[in-house]
């Protein structure tokens, strides 16, 4: 990562880093020279000046009727950093023991099953997010999943590194894999049916309650997924893969 890129994660954006570099380089300069050496109208380097005082980045002191203005050292950048760091904790812990208990007894408990729909790369990668992060809260911290064979060299093309995070939080799955083929991993077992004729069709499901996943591939292999959110439903799919395991 590059500087502008790190400092963004401390909600700097580009041209407040230029500013703070062009000042570092001037020592002590006025807004004009500050303008001149970054490269941002004067205006706008007005305001970025302001708000970097206020985030302890650079400090000014009169000279005749104008401000001059130098950057605090670079250090304060780590300080700056560990306060934020400082303050994310401090927001988990609240969200985990007060708010986010609050805010589900707020939603409405209708007892229908909710469904999501999520489509392309970008949809596929939530949702074996969500996966992971609901397996991880159960207590069994296991899943199961029928994966055809016409799917999985695309299933995991937006998170290549599933397995190895699945495996990172101790997660175990059993796979049903429809037609041949399917790599072994670690904390997976891995039974075969016969595709019959339908070897080109390309579908995922997962079981992980109170949820399941179905995942398929449309016309130029892209990717859709509907997700359903109801223990019923999820406890009846488990329970017929775990007789159809037992089977194979």
């Amino acid at each position: 990562m590059n500087i502008k890129q790190v400092l963004a994660q401390l909600d700097l954006d580009s041209r407040e880093v230029d500013v703070y570099c062009a000042l570092l380089a001037l020592g002590t300069a006025s807004i004009r020279d500050i303008a001149e050496k970054s490269g941002v109208n004067r205006g706008t380097t007005h305001d970025i000046l302001k708000h970097l005082l206020k985030r302890g980045l650079v400090s000014f002191y009169p000279k005749g009727k104008r401000r001059h203005f130098c950057a605090e050292p670079p250090d304060k950048l780590l300080e700056l950093a560990t306060e934020k760091q400082e303050r994310l904790l401090s927001a988990t812990r609240h969200l985990t023991t007060d708010i986010i208990p609050d805010l589900n007894r707020l939603r409405s408990d209708t007892g229908s099953p909710q469904v999501k729909y999520y489509e392309g790369d970008e949809g596929i990668e939530k949702v074996l997010k969500d996966i992971l992060n609901t397996t991880e809260k159960a207590e069994s911290k296991s899943y199961d999943v029928y994966s055809s064979k016409a799917i999985r060299k695309y299933l995991y093309r937006p998170f290549p590194n599933y397995t190895l995070q699945r495996v990172k939080r101790n997660i175990r799955v059993r796979a049903i894999a429809i037609g041949e083929g399917g790599e072994e991993a670690p904390l997976s077992e891995r039974k075969w049916i016969d595709d019959g004729n339908n070897g080109g069709q390309a579908s995922y499901v997962a079981i992980y309650p109170p949820k399941c996943a179905m995942i398929s591939l449309q016309e130029g292999n892209y990717p859709t997924a509907v997700v359903i959110e109801s223990a019923a439903i999820s406890q009846a799919l488990k329970l017929s893969f775990s007789t159809l395991w037992q089977l194979l």
